[in-house]
């Protein structure tokens, strides 16, 4: 099999995945659309549609021009070429990243205000984010940054949208709000194009993923796992097969070469030239750097870091926690972890000296140097200074310039990027400029608020494998929760005006938290919502039918029963068939330039059972997660 017979088997399997596609409603249409931004080119000449229940992941580096994409979609920006058509049924939900709420105004108040809809109706929805009782009459802005993304998604709601855009929404969520967007983007019968950079969200709430890279927009049917190990062995492929075909180039060449002057190989030689021709390379676009931190290693020896006795913190008129009793030995990394306003930050502020104790004290190790990373800390950048001047500006004294640029490198600030001023610095740009000027310091304790927010995947998880070889101390807050997993050897909880060691795993946690959240809703908040036709107002509220509650559990029970076994089967079925494919592709990669039609036969037949089977088990789970 050549590379052009190859390539065809690639564009079929994509045309067959996207077959499934054709019978949506299409929502959104891209066409020829080009954007360049100070002189890089964002995408040029992208097309893709957007259907009715699609649930798009949209991932990129920082700077790819994500953010700018869904500014095009909206309006707010203006494209080089190409058009973006909103088509017929079309209902467009974002939610607005800076707040409108006006002083004193109520949640319920602003629900009413934005929305146009009735009392009832505002509260109604607002119920299934956990805004009932005395928080619909809480004004806004005395909420935690949590409650305000839980009112504005209301009222994106609200607004009866069929396709929602959301721009990095889990930025500053609390554990809490995080798993309640979760359960409701799951439950939400609309579609959605979502960004982030929380690997486990967009696991848990996304289909189909988007990717911005080198200028291209490219779409696969596929969740993001699935994606990447998709890509990866593409490149795989790609370079393996680019190997075979230059041996194969050198071989002939040999020959050749050899024989150029024989008159009796006059024939095999013209052959071969006619061969090395055809034969092609396959294009492997620039791949992107990878980070690869290397942190400073202070010196380091056994003992307390940080000591706090009867410690109180907070505010002169209102005292977050009390009593706080805690030993950080040094080399421990700590989370803190609890719900927006319980007190995260400010306990973390009070032991980095920014806030006063309340009452109390705490003490640092004599020789202990704190670095501190704030979520506000990209406020503190000078607009016109460049990457470089800022490097060289927080940089100790005695630090090499090799230094300075090596750990620029590491944080993917090389060649020109090192004399962009910051203001055309990216959001994740900025916090890994800001996070690169903290660890040029040789500090032995490091205090993160947040450090993850709007780091790109690469970047986050690089970051998160150099933390957990650092050997100084680590306290921080974060509600990404594949970067705790990897860093984290502790969980400190702030709960109630209490400060307490979690004494099971960071996992445990999480499924804690799940727990008391259903608890709390009592799984009302969790049912399927889909969005109303545009005339159609949400229901009102009516009496409890006939059916006794009891029996209506019992035969939701049974169903679901009955639905997860039909699943297992499924599944059993489905990786009897993945062997099969796996065994059909390892010939295809073991053998790039022989042609054997009875196996791509093969391979059609295992794909089209494979989507077969995946149409069910989605389904079923679409069945199963409403029933329950």
């Amino acid at each position: 099999m050549d590379a052009i017979a190859r390539d065809d088997i690639i564009i079929w399997l994509f045309l067959q995945i996207h077959s499934k596609l054709l019978f949506m409603i299409p929502l959104l249409e891209i066409k020829t659309l080009s954007k360049t931004l100070g002189g890089r080119v964002l995408f040029d000449e992208a097309d893709f549609i957007v259907a009715e229940g699609q649930r798009i992941g949209v991932i990129g580096r920082n700077g790819a021009g994500k953010t700018t994409l869904f500014r095009l979609i909206l309006g707010q920006e203006k494209p080089d070429t190409g058009t973006v058509h909103y088509l017929d049924g079309l209902r467009l939900g974002w939610v607005e990243q800076h707040e409108s709420f006006a002083s004193g105004e109520t949640v319920l108040g602003f629900l009413e205000r934005t929305s146009g809809k009735a009392a009832w109706e505002c509260g109604k929805l607002a119920a299934r984010f956990q805004l009932k009782g005395l928080l619909l009459g809480q004004s806004c802005l005395a909420l935690s940054g949590g409650f305000r993304m839980r009112v504005k998604l209301a009222a994106m709601l609200l607004r009866d949208p069929n396709l929602l855009l959301l721009d990095e929404p889990t930025n500053y969520l609390d554990l809490a709000t995080l798993l309640l967007l979760e359960e409701f983007l799951r439950s939400f019968r609309g579609g959605y194009m979502v960004i982030s950079h929380d690997r486990q969200f967009l696991k848990n709430t996304c289909s189909q993923t988007l990717e911005i890279e080198n200028g291209h927009i490219r779409f696969s049917p596929t969740p993001l796992e699935t994606y990447l190990a998709q890509k990866e062995n593409e490149l795989a492929w790609k370079l393996k097969t680019n190997k075979k075909i230059e041996l194969e180039r050198q071989r002939m060449q040999g020959f050749v070469n050899r024989f150029r002057g024989t008159p009796t190989k006059a024939t095999q030689v013209l052959e071969r030239v006619r061969r090395i021709d055809k034969l092609q390379t396959i294009e492997i676009e620039h791949s992107l750097p990878v980070p690869r931190m290397h942190l400073p290693y202070p010196p380091t020896t056994k003992g307390f870091a940080m000591r706090t006795t009867r410690l109180s913190i907070g505010y002169p008129a209102h005292t977050v926690a009390h009593n706080i009793d805690l030993d950080i030995q040094r080399g421990e990394h700590a989370v803190i972890v609890g719900d927006n306003g319980q007190g995260k930050t400010t306990l973390l502020k009070t032991i980095a000296g920014f806030l006063p104790p309340i009452s109390g004290w705490y003490t640092w190790w004599p020789k202990a140097s704190v670095g501190v990373y704030t979520q506000h800390v990209q406020d503190m950048l000078m607009p016109e200074e460049t990457v470089e001047a800022y490097l060289r500006r927080q940089s100790p004294l005695d630090i090499k310039q090799d230094d300075v640029l090596r750990m620029a490198g590491d944080f993917l600030f090389r060649d020109d990027d090192l004399e962009k001023p910051t203001k055309v610095l990216s959001g994740g740009e900025k916090a890994r400029l800001c996070l690169a000027g903290i660890l040029l310091h040789r500090h032995s304790v490091l205090l993160l608020d947040e450090p993850t927010n709007h780091l790109d995947f690469e970047t986050t998880e690089a970051f998160a494998a150099a933390l957990r070889e650092y050997p100084g101390t680590v306290v921080f807050i974060s509600h990404d929760r594949t970067f705790v997993q990897i860093v984290s050897d502790r969980i400190l909880e702030v709960r109630d005006g209490v400060v307490r060691q979690y004494p099971r795993t960071y996992e445990e946690y999480v499924q804690d938290m799940e727990s008391r959240l259903e608890d709390d809703l009592g799984g009302s908040a969790f049912l399927p919502f889909s969005p109303p036709a545009a005339d159609q107002p949400l229901a009102k509220k009516g009496r409890l039918g006939e059916v006794d509650a009891k029996e209506k559990a019992r035969v939701r029970h049974t169903q679901w029963q009955e639905k997860n076994r039909e699943r297992a089967r499924l599944e059993k079925a489905m990786v009897q068939w993945d062997k099969k494919k796996s065994k059909l592709m390892a010939f295809f990669f073991d053998h790039p330039l022989d042609y054997d039609p009875e196996k791509r036969r093969q391979l059609e037949e295992t794909n089209r059972e494979l989507g077969h089977l995946e149409e069910q088990w989605y389904a079923l789970q679409q069945t199963i997660q409403e029933l329950k």
